[in-house]
């Protein structure tokens, strides 16, 4: 089969080597005679899994001392929840930012805990910006927001400046380039964008800060009760902790999160340059607010699409196809995604002005 170049909004795109190391693991987990997913998640080989795993995540992230990471399972449309139960205190508020369709998820799970402000949205115009913040009543407990928007395809340029610690949901964009994690007090993201296969959630928690919401929480979505079992409360998603754990492995042999930071840098350079040099495609995103990691465009004639379906899949081109909340095309560009990819599609859409300009 000729390679395919995987712009899938995820399940993510997965370095070949991860994959390949995976699924032998699955058939047989280096020595231990037994596969990964047979495997008792109480065993040493495992435990020492989530404990290097977690080390990692740590030191690739930089964060403060102060934080402890967690692998769960229920993605983040769980965490929406979990990280307002832990941190909006009982009779409290706290601020939202509402830049897509993921933010307003976050909202509406907030509201079964406690008041929600909504600062500031961009909904009016399509979430094709990334709107500014202001300043934060210090009344909130925190400010939460999207970092990366999938569906739009826009991003925060840098990390909003508050007086309030941040809350922040990471999916999509997290360990692709480097921030100051010094503000916040929960960063959390499904890994299935940039870390590893669908089935686990990565929570990095402020300790500091837990145990202040006034609440009874339920055991599984106390982050206190969670750290006090080591992120194995109950039987942990094995695969997916593994995969990413062999994923963080290769981002650090790359070079690190701000290694990759320059070379997705380079790709999402690459393709906005095209979509704002030919003239038979439009962005989105507004300049300033446009995503390294999810390039949504369009045609400026879409008597031309059949024709542009064609080419991009004769190229072997994969999940180029926008959200139906946006339309026209949508090119993920996750950490794994090589560059070679951008150009193939690149290329295809000059080749495609060439021909129809």
């Amino acid at each position: 089969m000729s390679h395919v170049h995987n712009f899938s909004a995820g399940p993510c795109i997965l370095p070949q080597e991860v994959l390949e190391q995976a699924s032998q693991a699955v058939k047989s987990w280096d020595d231990h005679g037994l596969s990964l997913v047979e495997m008792s998640h109480r065993s040493k080989a495992f435990v020492a899994a989530m404990e290097e795993c977690r080390a990692l995540t740590k030191e690739l992230l930089g964060l403060p001392n102060r934080f402890d990471v967690l692998y769960l399972q229920g993605g983040a449309s769980l965490a929406f929840l979990t990280s307002a139960m832990n941190f909006l205190p009982e009779g409290g508020q706290a601020a939202y930012a509402d830049t897509g369709t993921w933010s307003a998820k976050s909202i509406k799970e907030a509201k079964h805990v406690g008041r929600v402000n909504v600062i500031t949205s961009s909904k009016e115009d399509n979430y094709n910006h990334i709107p500014d913040v202001g300043n934060v009543d210090a009344d909130n407990a925190y400010l939460h927001i999207t970092t990366n928007n999938t569906i739009f395809g826009t991003q925060y340029a840098q990390m909003p400046k508050s007086n309030v610690p941040l809350v922040a949901d990471m999916s999509s964009d997290i360990l692709s380039r480097t921030f100051d994690p010094e503000p916040f007090a929960l960063i959390y993201g499904g890994v299935q964008k940039n870390m590893g296969p669908a089935g686990a959630v990565m929570y990095a928690v402020d300790r500091e800060r837990l145990g202040q919401a006034g609440r009874s929480i339920p055991s599984y979505l106390d982050f206190d009760v969670q750290l006090g079992k080591d992120s194995m409360f109950n039987t942990p998603p094995v695969f997916s902790v593994y995969t990413t754990l062999l994923t963080l492995r290769w981002l650090k042999a790359q070079g690190g999160v701000a290694a990759i930071q320059a070379r997705n840098e380079a790709k999402s350079a690459l393709l906005y340059g095209e979509i704002d040099r030919n003239p038979l495609f439009e962005g989105h995103a507004k300049e300033g607010s446009r995503s390294h990691m999810n390039a949504t465009f369009r045609l400026l004639d879409d008597s031309h699409a059949a024709a542009f379906d064609s080419a991009w899949n004769q190229a072997h081109i994969n999940g180029l196809k926008g959200h139906r909340s946006v339309g026209g095309y949508r090119a993920s560009m996750y950490n794994a995604l090589p560059l070679e990819s951008v150009q193939v599609l690149v290329d295809v859409m000059a080749e495609f002005e060439r021909n129809h300009g």
